[in-house]
């Protein structure tokens, strides 16, 4: 009897110990990887029993909670130019490719049914364009039965890189904008609601009939929603699909020299979709041996998480952009 009982708090002391040597790693940021961040984290604690603890709470919040050192790692859609990370002492690299859609919900009208010019999705987001019927809609629409309503635009109410990338879209794509508006993670909106993270915008346009907002491609087909047909930069009309995002995505010019600093928006191409974007991982310069486990994990993500990104609608990272990480680690992690 007393041997098993010995036998029993061997065991228990094993395992407390096992849990103890497992690595916790905080993460915090953007809401655009987050469904994919959390299917990373299951499988690689599965696999290691190490837990990864990602708070979706925006890009504008990942970038100051890591500045400040509150997490072990920050995450962001909008990429940092050097002399920002050499502020903050940061080290910068992708970690997928992703998408952003126009979805709306407008009874009647279905997914890829409703095409709109870059320039009007600009107008509308500035509150020029107020009514679905409006006659710059209705012009490329001669099939679609518009309603006579208002549109409802949604928008993020937090810092977010999934505006910066949208805003960086727009600014391209119409003079009055780029004016009046221009490109920034948080922006002062003309009109509509504001809802918290690519959830919340979700979530607003779900519940929102005539609503139109903005959201990462996984948070529209996670909610079944409906997208708008966009055009290329070249004026093509262009369909929310995974060919689409893969061929805007090929033109990504990574370097190591700046950190992987790139915008994906409006690349050339017929077949471009133009609102794709990278999002970024951040990490203190000085904290070696957490930097380490962190990289550890992207690693494990890089060589076992593509099918897991693509079935949520993400593109995973070349295998040669990949490899450029890896090197930018071992140059830069001791």
């Amino acid at each position: 009897m007393l041997k098993r009982i010995a036998t029993g708090l061997l065991a228990a002391a094993v395992a407390v110990s096992a849990a103890a040597a497992a690595d916790k790693i905080n993460g915090a940021g953007a809401s655009f990887p987050a469904p994919l961040y959390y299917d990373w984290a299951y499988s690689y604690g599965k696999e290691t029993k190490n837990r990864i603890n990602y708070q979706s709470i925006g890009s504008g919040g990942g970038i100051k909670q890591i500045s400040k050192r509150i997490v072990d790692f920050g995450a962001s859609d909008k990429p940092l130019k050097t002399k920002e990370l050499e502020k903050d002492k940061l080290l910068q690299f992708p970690a997928v490719i992703g998408s952003i859609v126009v979805a709306h919900n407008v009874p009647g009208i279905a997914d890829e049914a409703l095409k709109l010019k870059n320039s009007v999705v600009a107008d509308i987001f500035a509150g020029k364009i107020t009514k679905w019927n409006d006659a710059a809609i209705a012009a490329e629409n001669p099939d679609v039965a518009l309603p006579d309503e208002k549109i409802i635009v949604v928008h993020r109410s937090d810092g977010s890189g999934t505006t910066y990338n949208f805003t960086y879209y727009l600014s391209g794509s119409s003079e009055n904008w780029k004016s009046n508006y221009g490109t920034g993670k948080a922006i002062d909106w003309a009109v509509g609601l504001g809802g918290k993270g690519n959830e919340g915008v979700a979530n607003l346009v779900k519940q929102t009939p005539y609503a139109i907002g903005y959201i990462e491609n996984a948070y529209k087909e996670k909610n079944n929603l409906a997208a708008a047909t966009l055009q290329t930069a070249s004026g093509k009309w262009v369909t929310a699909r995974e060919e689409n995002f893969k061929a805007a995505a090929k033109y990504a010019s990574w370097t190591k020299a700046d950190n992987f600093f790139a915008m994906l928006a409006l690349q050339p191409g017929d077949t471009s979709y133009p609102i794709v974007a990278a999002t970024f991982i951040l990490l203190p310069k000085e904290k070696q041996a957490m930097n380490q486990k962190v990289t550890a994990f992207y690693d494990f993500a890089f060589k076992t998480g593509d099918a897991a990104a693509k079935k949520l609608g993400y593109i995973p990272l070349p295998e040669e952009t990949k490899q450029m990480i890896r090197e930018y680690w071992a140059a830069n992690i001791k």
